[in-house]
């Protein structure tokens, strides 16, 4: 899922995630179109494929926030469509006759773009961020980190990496679910030095060196959106899509999607969804691995 307020490039980004190196060919999005902007949550598959390994991907496209006089619990539709995820995966793990294979549409990651503005983070940003963290995985990241120098990028990193610990809003991989201290250290890198991804997204192709690239036209060049030497982009490709792709499930299924549903059935009087006093009483479902790890 992406989420972060109007004109920051969600879309652009999302559309180069899945384009770049990993693969060009996840939809029929035509490069001549503009993108339109998102005026709701929309949900759009894809298949990605990487040495020779095809993954189904749904990419989660929201409304910019904050556009409006009034932006009290604007984070309540995008919660909702979280738990709701979580509600039709429940409802399908505690049928008597459940499927082998239960339809997967539970939310494993959510990137939140940052204005890069160099400053403090926006008090709307902070609220939202505290409330989704303990829904989904979040991924703060930097959107349009051309516009800042290499020390602007950098002192705002440090300054959005102590907003979020002085605010205590958790963001992937949080620390307590390191399991051991080869993640530990893996992790403890990506917390302290790569977090918030500041990155750079595009959907046009130009030449340089003899060779086709994604990037963006300056009056002083072109910013290579997959150089790293221009952006973090690549990097947080890698994050999502190989490095961490199986944790970011585990922890939504092992720690988000569990804690829905302890609270459910505990609400529920220890029943299944939909059942009342006169039902069926079934008994705790187990935790389960991942099932549709693809």
């Amino acid at each position: 899922m992406s989420k972060g307020q109007s004109g920051l490039g969600k879309s652009t980004l999302v559309n180069t995630l899945f384009k770049s190196q990993v693969s060009r060919k996840a939809s029929s999005w035509n490069r001549e179109e503009k993108i339109p902007k998102t005026v709701e949550i929309k949900a759009i598959g894809h298949v990605i494929e990487e040495g020779g390994v095809k993954m189904k991907l749904t990419v989660i496209d929201t409304p910019g926030f904050g556009d409006q006089i009034n932006n009290e619990n604007c984070w309540e539709p995008i919660e909702k469509y979280i738990n709701e995820q979580y509600e039709k995966f429940l409802k399908e793990e505690v049928n008597i006759a459940r499927k082998k294979r239960i339809p997967d549409t539970r939310v494993h990651c959510c990137l939140y773009f940052i204005s890069p503005t160099g400053h403090s983070l926006r008090p709307l940003d902070l609220e939202f961020m505290k409330h989704l963290s303990k829904v989904v995985n979040i991924i703060p990241v930097i959107a349009k980190a051309d516009t800042m120098t290499l020390e602007e990028k950098s002192e705002f990193k440090q300054r959005v990496r102590k907003e979020l610990e002085v605010n205590g809003i958790e963001f992937y991989p949080q620390k307590e679910f390191d399991e051991d201290l080869e993640d530990k250290t893996e992790n403890d890198k990506i917390r302290q030095e790569s977090m918030p991804f500041a990155v750079v997204g595009s959907d046009k192709e130009y030449q340089v060196n003899g060779k086709r690239v994604l990037g963006r036209k300056t009056p002083w060049g072109i910013i290579e959106v997959e150089n790293l030497n221009h952006c973090e982009f690549a990097l947080l490709r890698d994050f999502v899509i190989r490095t961490h792709l199986q944790d970011l499930k585990e922890v939504t299924h092992n720690i988000h999607y569990e804690t829905y549903r302890a609270k459910r059935l505990n609400d529920n009087g220890g029943l299944p969804p939909g059942e009342g006093l006169l039902g069926s009483v079934l008994p705790p479902v187990p935790a389960t691995p991942c099932p549709t790890a693809e």
